[in-house]
């Protein structure tokens, strides 16, 4: 398959792309709207249920594998959330999903002990993961190459924001009274309200697209099947662990939820540009980057007061430059599927990051059992960096052009992602010149389409 993505091309695209992305935004503001709305409700519970698990004396590892239990019902979810998507459509699973994730969320505020928790987490994740099936293969069959990068971003966003807000509810309702959980049950009740109500022709149609299966989608794109793993072990760290983490460092209840806000509150600055650097330059230049920035976030907060207010702006950065890397790993990988299989590779995607969201809870919470609480941020600088270096080895291994775009229609979030970018393109005709020079008569040309 070509390269085509990159193939720079002497017609104006921007305001194209701008009419695109507009009118897109414009066709599924019901799936906006309710997104959003579900995942204030879910915030709302994820912070509730941690910090009431600190409260508790739970131990760190049983908290861990509460985390963990989310992340293995992505597993499952996204699975079962594709088949039923092609039997009966997006809005139904939508709905049906939704009801199911309001009545577990009661479950938890009303027994409160690790088994039940860590069962009724998994069935949360479980719902949640189909959730972002319905999202994402929804977004990804209508959006182009082109603007897929903005539109994901926007849809990352949405949920971002929405989960941080909801986080924010903390400041009102008690963690050890029922009253917050019945709230965040009621919000994803009312979720369903304006997906159920949309213009069916809005929406995907039920349809049996073509499978693909996880060792064809590493044969076709492999930077996009371990990224996607790679950013969830870094997404299920730093989520899952992050209100234990404030609440051990003795914030107050009012400082926890503020601290627990602040990735949101970094992602809702910096999502959309980054995520316009990726549309416009190499991705993975643009996530290396930014996973490279996210690392280093996390260790100025070990070399400072942790709840100092230069710490909180730390956990900004780090949210900010963290959370575009799945959109940025989504895109990448979309680029060179087939279009009947983007539903699968939706579903595909969110098992590989459920994955390593799975097991990045665990492997902190061991890190915190063994360092202490600065285990959090260690766990995270790490998984960041072995992101940052992965996507340049790729760079290195698979070259393309650095730019999708011609330079004068190249955004300024791009430009300024190329600096860097280039760096490692001299890197990558260094290598190559290295190797010409010793490759032997007969051999295939260094310059192949696979693997990317």
């Amino acid at each position: 398959m070509a390269y085509d993505r990159r193939v720079e091309t002497d017609e104006p695209t921007g305001a194209h792309d701008g009419t695109l992305v507009h009118g897109l935004v414009w066709s599924t503001w019901a799936l906006f709207v309710g997104l959003a709305t579900m995942l204030v409700g879910a915030g709302l519970f994820v912070t509730l249920i941690g910090v009431r698990a600190e409260r508790e004396g739970f131990p760190t590892v049983s908290i861990g594998l509460i985390g963990a239990g989310y992340y293995l019902g992505f597993l499952v979810g996204s699975r079962l959330a594709l088949r039923a998507l092609h039997t009966v459509g997006h809005i139904r699973v939508y709905a049906a999903l939704a009801s199911v994730l309001a009545a577990t969320i009661l479950g938890v505020g009303l027994v409160v002990h690790p088994v039940p928790w860590i069962l009724l987490r998994l069935v949360s994740g479980a719902c949640l993961a189909g959730q972002y099936v319905v999202a994402e293969s929804w977004l990804n069959e209508l959006c182009t190459a082109e603007n897929r990068a903005r539109i994901l971003s926007l849809y990352s966003l949405v949920t971002t924001v929405s989960y941080g807000v909801g986080a924010f509810g903390l400041v009102i309702f008690d963690p050890d009274v029922v009253t917050g959980f019945c709230v965040a049950a009621i919000l994803i009740a009312l979720a369903v309200t304006p997906v159920a109500l949309s213009e069916e022709a809005v929406a995907p149609m039920a349809e049996h697209p073509a499978h693909i299966s996880l060792r064809e989608l590493f044969r076709i794109v492999p930077t996009g099947v371990i990224g996607s793993a790679l950013v969830g072990l870094a997404h299920g760290s730093l989520i899952a662990l992050i209100a234990t983490y404030a609440s051990k460092i003795g914030l107050s209840r009012s400082e926890i939820a503020l601290f627990v806000l602040m990735p949101t509150a970094g992602s809702l600055l910096l999502q959309m540009p980054i995520s316009a650097a990726a549309d416009d330059i190499d991705r993975r230049a643009v996530g290396s980057l930014a996973a490279a920035t996210a690392a280093g976030a996390a260790i100025a907060m070990l070399l400072l007061e942790p709840t100092s207010w230069i710490s909180f702006g730390a956990m900004a950065v780090l949210g900010g430059t963290t959370y575009p890397l799945y959109a940025i790993a989504g895109a990448y990988t979309n680029d060179w599927v087939p279009v009947d299989t983007l539903a699968a590779v939706a579903s595909q995607l969110i098992v590989l990051y459920g994955a390593g969201a799975l097991t990045g809870p665990f492997l902190t919470s061991m890190l915190m059992s063994a360092l202490g609480t600065d285990g959090y941020l260690w766990s995270i600088a790490a998984i960041h960096t072995v992101i940052a270096l992965f996507l340049v080895l790729r760079m290195l291994q698979w070259r393309a052009p650095l730019r999708a775009k011609p330079w004068n229609e190249v955004a300024l979030a791009g430009r300024v992602f190329y600096l860097p970018a280039t760096a490692v393109g001299m890197g990558r005709r260094l290598r190559a010149n290295r190797l010409a020079r010793v490759q032997l008569p007969g051999m295939p040309p260094l310059e192949h389409d696979e693997p990317r």
